[in-house]
């Protein structure tokens, strides 16, 4: 399957997409991402353990503490914290994730391929929206 076929399916707009190191900060790509997308009318949970509400929308300590399904996941956050949330990304049987620029390692694009997450990397979500659905 081509990447980018890959990408329109994994993250389409009826989806919910949880976004791991979303921030209140607006210098920050996890602020910048989760705007991005909310303007866009993706269905957006932030997660991040220090917020309580960015945008006007309930942040979540974490991806398990959501009670509503995630289809996909978006990080963006360093990728020693991608690699140990994807830990629970497996856990909780969510197959779709995206790697922003920074948050990818070999260790954790390796590990979605060995546990079956399909993995985008090496792109900015931000860039490729106009490409999903």
């Amino acid at each position: 399957m081509g990447n980018i076929f890959k990408k329109i399916i994994m993250f389409k707009k009826d989806n919910t997409i949880a976004i791991v190191g979303a921030s209140n900060n607006k210098e920050k790509y996890g602020y910048k991402v989760l705007e991005d997308l909310h303007n866009a009318d993706f269905k957006v949970i932030p997660i991040n353990p220090k917020e309580k509400e960015i945008l006007n929308l309930k942040v979540f300590s974490n991806l398990s503490s959501v009670k509503d399904k995630i289809d996909s996941v978006v990080f963006v956050t360093k990728p020693e914290v991608t690699l140990k949330v994807l830990e629970e990304v497996k856990e909780l049987g969510i197959k779709d994730v995206w790697m922003q620029p920074g948050a990818e390692s070999g260790e954790a694009i390796e590990y979605c391929s060995k546990n079956g997450i399909n993995c985008v990397n090496n792109t900015c979500i931000m860039i490729e929206k106009g490409n999903l659905i």
